[in-house]
């Protein structure tokens, strides 16, 4: 983690990991660690003093290219360099998706026509909602391996990583959806975040995001028009209400609303 003082006049820190074969960079300034972040794991301090010594198990949820991922790790490193914060442990939704060779040989109902399932990749309707339910019960209970969805691969890879903490963030785009599909995902958090925030924000970093995953400028563009930009509008539109809303701005800084 390095500080960068060169967007406006505002004080940035420089955060890069790699997650899951896949290399993350954000910037984050001052006010958005200590009026956001540091707030918000506080805030589950109290909620884990207030279960009685169980896990408690937090929800991180946006549309696609809102940062989920990094701010996520970049909250568990948060939680691990201050003494006076429970560690927290951050995980995601995506080694539930569906595996390729499943997608392969699946379709789906999209606007009454049969399509191939692969073709929608990232929908709601390409993850294993059972399989997730399943292992967000265990997770809360005991320590327990986890999937991950590896970039480098485009594949899920099964058990990929142990987990065993306090309290746990899973981040997500669907996980409060409107949709009775996934009200029982839902209501296992104790404690939810939403990050909304403008669509051409989202359409810009997910275009950029397919060109370096491999895809031409025009192949990208297309993915968006067909998949990523309507998966974005589902989430900003169809999404229950958060314990807390923060909103992505146009610089990359973050609010709390």
């Amino acid at each position: 983690m390095k500080e960068c003082d060169t967007m406006s006049e505002k004080h940035w820190v420089t955060f890069e990991t790699e997650v899951n074969g896949f290399n993350l960079n954000a910037k984050f300034t001052d006010d958005t660690i200590n009026e956001v972040f540091v707030p918000f794991l506080k805030k589950l301090n109290e909620v884990y003093g207030q279960v009685g010594g169980r896990k408690v198990i937090a929800f991180l949820v946006g549309p696609p290219g809102v940062g989920k991922t990094t701010i996520s790790h970049y909250l568990e490193k948060l939680s691990k360099d201050r003494q006076d914060l429970t560690t927290i442990r951050a995980i995601g939704m995506d080694g539930f998706h569906f595996s390729n060779a499943y997608m392969d040989s699946h379709t789906v109902e999209v606007d009454g026509n049969t399509i191939p399932m692969k073709s929608i990749k990232g929908a709601p309707q390409t993850f294993d909602l059972d399989s997730l339910q399943a292992k967000i019960r265990e997770v809360k209970q005991e320590e327990t391996d986890w999937p991950i969805y590896d970039r480098n691969i485009h594949d899920v890879v099964p058990d990929a990583i142990s987990v065993e903490a306090e309290i746990i963030l899973i981040e997500g785009n669907y996980m409060l959806l409107k949709d009775p599909r996934w009200t029982n995902i839902r209501t296992l958090a104790d404690y939810t975040v939403f990050i909304k925030t403008n669509p051409e924000i989202l359409k810009t970093r997910l275009i950029e995001r397919k060109v370096r995953g491999g895809m031409s400028q025009e192949e990208a563009e297309q993915f968006y028009n067909t998949s990523d930009g309507k998966n974005v509008e589902l989430v900003l539109n169809n999404s229950a209400e958060a314990d807390e809303t923060w909103t992505l701005e146009f610089d990359g800084d973050i609010t709390i609303d």
